[in-house]
């Protein structure tokens, strides 16, 4: 059986990958999506094909022989893009780590070397594959050798292989002959220039008929499509040209030893390690993991006594790390390590009782200058106690997330990575589906590296995480804002707010009749019965038959997207209908139905806030999200009548008023809008007073309204088109009320310029508290992207600074509430709003305590204002 080489067009597939594949970046802001997309082929073909030789060949950045003769046509190649550019050096470090051949010869271009790579291997017996995005490779297709198209769109990829009878049935020439088919009919992205006049079917029938550009010119009398004709017979010496450009060279002075490039084992550790550093977890998941580290051990222990004899000798450690393992929220085990080379994981049992466990460990809490964890949120959770330790922690969950807040995963092997710069297998890697519990049942000693894991990172990653902080000056925002927040949000979790089940049952019933009626109205207004939730049965009534303006076709269909029906809703009911419609079934299957599956034995919902999940530092709240809760709808803000206090109880709303524009005027120090907020009247109203010149007494509302979006805007750096979309305003008096906005507060126009300018010189943006966000998005090649950057850094500073200022007032209600010895307990946050639920008799003084403590979390030029109610649901204290 002959032997199989694969052969890789470098360049032309990773250019294929980079724009099939939506953009990526890994954690240290580096373009991935070129290099995922590539593997990803590279694999797939590798699979297929199973071969024993495996090269790619890449173009050099010298110009080559035919670039230098015809320097002429260089200009109409299109630059590379700034994000694939970076991943080409990229790419060839990934495939050296994998041992894989990597060929590039000075004054040649890669396909030159992939023409003569392929000769010479069909000389040898050998079949071949050319793995390419580029058709000029056709010519090189023969019965040994096949070239390989792949097709990549919205991350799908197909393939297309030619060999010689595949060129002739696709393009109705030989391989030979498909040479001179290109000639005639040009490649700008190749540099070849055709003749002019003559296309792909023109050039194809030609060629077939007369076989080649010579022969075709000796009978060009003959030709009968009369343009082909004159401007082959004009332009000849350009058809030469171009047939020169065309040929790819098969006889290039390649190293002799790259014929030679065995097919080895692609999973080294070295590829290991970049794929991890690449963030390319499910390629990662096709190798043989390595071991953690070959001198550090994992064990497991079982029995109390061993367990004695590791927290004895770890009493007089300075700093541990160590882990819950919890399965399904239940604690199995606790590790330990006090020692880069061992790990201890106490499995949870008879011998080992959890309640003897967390005495111990909070013994050793107690013994520690220091202590390491991912996540001291669970142990907040599994012990009261153990809050008390929260000063001496190093959560490195919460510091990795500080360092790089623009990741999805924070877990030991992502730490290890990016803090360490080592590898660590993750969860999936070791253990695959299995659970915790089956892992420890089944594969102990797997069960002992993957829980043990998490121990060790923390206790090595504790400290480069604290000099990191301290270097990028974000110490104190670790220390006084952020790790303090984690006990607050472990009690706001334990406690849950009431739901009443019933009402919540009755409140699904009412939107079903509401989603049955609204349904009945579409029908008839429609004169059809179809499938409302259908985009596609929808855009054709609407566009089609009942030939509405305004209609988007996409490759699936006319787009019914939200944004397409809001601009017809207020000229056509039954689009306001369907909006309504759309509205109903969400209530009903996210809050009606959704949340009834999350109150618990106790009547209340526990739901989830994490601190390590938004780009700005804002909380995020799952299972389920409260924070979304919809107030645009009178059936929607309803909801809100569902959570209700304790027997006894009421609950108290605070929240922030316009605290982000309060922040912007701060941080700004615009003298105008500090003034503004110092008259104590309504800013809006201010604001269009001052924006459109008229008295304040006359500003009507329609300007309020214009001036609030004016306002609100600015804070996220809106554009002309933005605000007109917003205001139903021409683009032009969109600019204006943004231009007259800017001469009324000119020192926000500078502060903002500035946050776009220092953003880019340093790469990220900064909060009030030190808080960073990095900014890869203004280094983009991608004007949009670009632009995109440049409102994130405008807006970055001023929201990170209201969610600093909203988990500083979080800390100081708690520890209020604490130290007053009240009953009353913070139970959510949403966005800038507190709420507690107080014992009646605790009303006063709670909601005292809430006012006082949020007005003075942070010190600004504005006074921070509190609007703060009162009621027996969410709804009446909203």
């Amino acid at each position: 059986m002959a032997q199989r080489i694969v052969l890789i067009d470098g360049h032309s597939i990773l250019n294929r990958a980079f724009y099939g594949v939506p953009d990526l970046t890994n954690s240290e802001g580096l373009h991935t999506n070129a290099v995922y997309g590539f593997l990803n082929i590279m694999f797939r073909e590798l699979d297929e094909e199973k071969p024993d030789f495996l090269a790619v060949a890449f173009d050099r950045k010298e110009p080559t022989f035919r670039h230098q003769m015809y320097a002429e046509y260089k200009g109409t190649r299109k630059g590379m893009p700034d994000e694939l550019h970076e991943q080409v050096p990229i790419m060839k470090e990934v495939l050296r780590a994998m041992g894989v051949t990597v060929m590039e010869l000075p004054g040649f271009e890669a396909d030159d070397i992939l023409g003569t790579m392929a000769k010479r291997s069909e000389e040898l017996g050998r079949q071949v594959t050319i793995l390419s995005g580029d058709r000029d490779l056709l010519q090189l297709a023969t019965d040994q050798i096949r070239i390989c198209i792949p097709r990549t769109r919205k991350g799908e990829t197909t393939y297309e292989y030619f060999d010689a009878a595949g060129v002739k049935e696709a393009y109705g020439v030989t391989p030979t002959e498909f040479i001179d088919m290109k000639a005639l009919m040009g490649d700008t992205s190749d540099n070849i220039p055709g003749v002019p006049g003559i296309g792909e079917k023109g050039a194809g029938q030609i060629i077939a008929q007369y076989g080649s550009i010579e022969n075709a010119y000796a009978h060009v009398a003959e030709i009968k499509a009369k343009r082909a004709r004159e401007s082959l017979s004009e332009h000849y010496d350009m058809a030469q040209m171009s047939k020169v450009l065309a040929t790819i060279e098969i006889h290039a002075p390649i190293e002799e030893e790259w014929l030679s490039c065995p097919l080895t084992d692609l999973y080294t550790p070295e590829a290991y390690e970049m794929v991890k550093r690449l963030d390319f977890k499910s390629i990662a998941a096709r190798f043989q993991v390595p071991a953690v580290k070959e001198e550090t051990v994992f064990t497991l222990v079982r029995t109390k006594e061993e367990a004695e004899a590791f927290f004895h000798a770890a009493e007089g450690a300075d700093l541990f790390g160590f882990s819950w393992i919890l399965e399904e929220e239940e604690p199995i085990a606790l590790s330990l390590c006090v020692k880069e080379a061992e790990a201890v994981s106490f499995v949870i049992g008879e011998e080992l009782p959890f309640d003897w466990l967390l005495k111990k460990l909070i013994e050793l809490l107690g013994h520690a200058g220091r202590i390491a964890t991912i996540g001291w949120k669970k142990t907040c959770l599994l012990s009261p106690e153990a809050k008390a330790f929260t000063s001496s922690v190093m959560d490195c969950e919460v510091g990795a997330y500080l360092l790089n807040p623009l990741k999805n995963s924070y877990a030991a092997d992502d730490i290890a990575r990016d803090i360490l710069q080592r590898t660590v297998p993750s969860y999936t890697e070791l253990a695959g589906k299995a659970s915790f519990g089956e892992l420890l049942e089944k594969k102990p000693e797997v069960f002992a590296q993957a829980a043990g894991r998490e121990a060790w990172v923390a206790f090595l990653a504790a400290k480069p995480i604290e000099e990191a902080l301290a270097a990028q000056g974000m110490k104190s925002l670790y220390e006084e804002i952020e790790l303090p927040l984690i006990p607050v949000l472990a009690d706001m979790e334990l406690a849950g707010v009431r739901v009443e089940k019933e009402a919540l049952a009755e409140y699904g019933r009412r939107l079903q009749e509401k989603i049955d009626q609204v349904q009945k109205e579409i029908y008839e207004e429609t004169g059809e019965v179809f499938n409302i939730n259908s985009p596609k049965q929808l855009g054709e009534i609407l566009f089609e038959r009942m030939k509405l303006p305004g209609g988007k076709k996409t490759k699936s269909g006319y787009s019914t997207a939200a944004d397409v029906l809001e601009k017809l809703a207020p000229d056509v009911p039954v689009v306001r209908s369907i909006l309504d419609y759309r509205q109903y079934t969400k209530l009903k299957s996210t809050y009606a139905d959704g949340l009834a599956g999350y109150i618990r034995e106790d009547g209340r919902i526990h739901g989830r806030f994490h601190q390590t999940v938004t780009a700005t530092g804002r909380l995020s709240s799952t299972d389920p999200n409260l924070q979304n809760i919809p107030v645009r709808m009178e059936l929607g803000r309803e909801i809100r009548k569902l959570f209700v206090p304790e027997e006894g109880c009421v609950l108290i709303d605070a929240d922030y008023s316009q605290i982000e524009l309060r922040v912007l005027a701060h941080m700004s120090q615009d003298t105008n809008l500090i003034e503004a907020y110092g008259q104590a009247q309504d800013i809006h109203a201010i604001t269009a007073s001052k924006v459109f010149h008229v008295p304040l007494e006359e500003v009507t509302p329609l300007l309020r309204r214009s001036a609030k979006a004016v306002n609100f805007g600015i804070v996220y750096g809106i554009s002309a088109f933005g605000l007109s979309e917003d205001l139903s305003i021409s683009r032009k008096q969109a600019s204006e009320y943004i231009e007259q906005y800017f001469k009324t507060y000119p020192r926000v126009k500078a502060f903002l310029d500035k946050c776009v300018s220092d953003a880019k010189e340093s790469g990220c943006s900064v909060t009030m508290y030190g808080r960073r966000r990095p900014m890869p998005e203004l280094k983009s090649s991608n004007f949009m992207q670009r632009q995109f950057g440049e409102r994130v850094a405008m807006n970055a500073p001023i929201q990170g600074t209201a969610a600093d200022i909203i988990k500083i007032a979080m800390i100081r209600v708690y520890e209020r509430l604490k130290k007053e010895n009240l009953k009353t307990r913070l139970i959510l946050q949403v966005h800038d709003e507190l709420i507690l639920e107080a014992p009646v008799e605790e009303t006063e003084k709670a909601s005292a305590i809430l006012r006082e403590e949020m007005q003075q979390a942070a010190e600004l030029a504005v006074k921070l204002e509190v609007d703060l109610h009162i009621g027996k649901s969410w709804f009446e204290a909203k």
